[in-house]
C-alpha cells in the first residue's frame, strides 16, 4: 500500500501568547514541527506540545529557526554555516530532553522560515544541518524540500549517515524548475482550499505536481505539508487527509517508513 505523510508547523505559542489550534489539527496529521525556542516555543510549550503529539501517535520533529523571535524566524540573518550548524544542534538537543521526558523518539528536524528557505538549493547551509543533525542523532530523518535540490540533499545525507524525507505544499506554486514560487509573484500562495485539496491528492497519490506554465513535474514526495493556524486550515487538513485515505493511500508518521 502506498504510504505518504502528513505534517504541520505546531508548539509556536509562548509566554503569555496562544498561536495557531494544534489541539484541533493534530488529530489529522501523522508528524509535527515543533518551535524548539529560537522563533517561537518556549520550555512549558514544548513539554505540552511532545506529550501533544505522544498521545495522537504523531511523530515528534524539532523545527529549529534562527534566533529571531520578534521575526518568527522569517528574517535572514547573516549567519555562518558554522553558526547555523551550532544553532541547529542546540534546537534539535533542547527538543530530545523533552521526547526523554515523554518517552518518546525524535522522528525529524525540518528547519523553519528563512533558515528553511536560505538551505534551499545552498550546499554549504545544507552540510550544515546534516553536519548538527547526524552530530546529535544519526536515526533522525532530514525533512528538507523536494524538488529541485533533491539529489544535492539526498547525497549530503548519504555521506553523513542519515536519511532524508521531502516534502511538497499543496498550498504553494512551483515553478517549472521544481522550485517554490516567489511570493511576491501573483498566484504564488493558492488560497482556494478546493485547488489545494486536489493538489495534496495529486501530490500523494502521483507523486506529481502542476508548474506555473502548466507542465508537470514528478519528483519523490514522502510528506505534505499543511496548516492548522486558523479553523479554514484545519478543516481544509481534515478534508485532505479524507481524500487521500479515500484513494486507499495510508497516512502514517515518516518514521514508519523512510528508508
Amino acid at each position: 500500500m502506498k504510504r505518504i505523510d502528513l505534517n504541520c508547523d505546531m508548539g509556536e505559542s509562548f509566554g503569555a501568547w496562544t498561536m495557531g489550534m494544534d489541539g484541533e489539527v493534530i488529530r489529522h496529521v501523522t508528524s509535527a514541527n515543533i518551535a524548539c525556542g529560537f522563533h517561537a516555543g518556549d520550555p512549558r510549550v514544548m513539554y505540552a506540545t511532545v506529550k501533544l503529539a505522544k498521545d495522537h501517535g504523531v511523530g515528534v520533529g524539532a523545527h529549529p529557526g534562527y534566533p529571531d523571535l520578534v521575526g518568527f524566524g522569517r528574517r535572514n540573518l547573516d549567519c555562518t554555516p558554522e553558526e547555523v550548524r551550532d544553532a541547529v544542534a542546540y534546537q534539535i538537543g533542547a527538543m530530545k530532553a523533552f521526547c526523554a521526558m515523554h518517552g518518546v523518539a525524535l522522528q525529524h528536524v525540518k528547519p523553519h522560515g528563512s533558515l528553511y528557505n536560505t538551505s534551499v538549493g545552498n550546499e554549504a547551509m545544507i552540510r550544515a544541518i546534516v553536519e548538527a543533525i547526524a552530530g546529535v542523532d544519526r536515526s533522525v530523518i532530514y525533512l528538507a524540500l523536494g524538488g529541485a535540490q533533491a539529489p544535492l540533499v539526498t547525497k549530503i545525507a548519504r555521506e553523513a549517515g542519515i536519511r532524508v524525507a521531502f516534502e511538497a505544499f499543496p498550498d504553494r506554486a512551483y515553478t517549472p524548475e521544481g522550485k517554490l514560487a516567489p511570493r511576491s509573484l501573483p498566484g504564488a500562495v493558492i488560497k482556494d482550499p478546493k485547488i489545494a485539496a486536489e493538489r495534496a491528492l495529486r501530490m500523494a497519490r502521483e507523486g506529481k505536481i502542476v508548474t506555473t506554465d502548466g507542465s508537470v513535474l514528478t519528483m519523490q514526495i514522502d510528506t505534505i505539508c499543511v496548516h492548522g493556524d486558523n479553523p479554514s486550515a484545519v478543516e481544509l487538513v481534515k478534508n485532505i487527509r479524507s481524500a487521500i485515505e479515500a484513494e486507499g493511500i495510508s497516512v502514517v508518521p515518516m518514521g514508519t517508513f523512510i528508508k
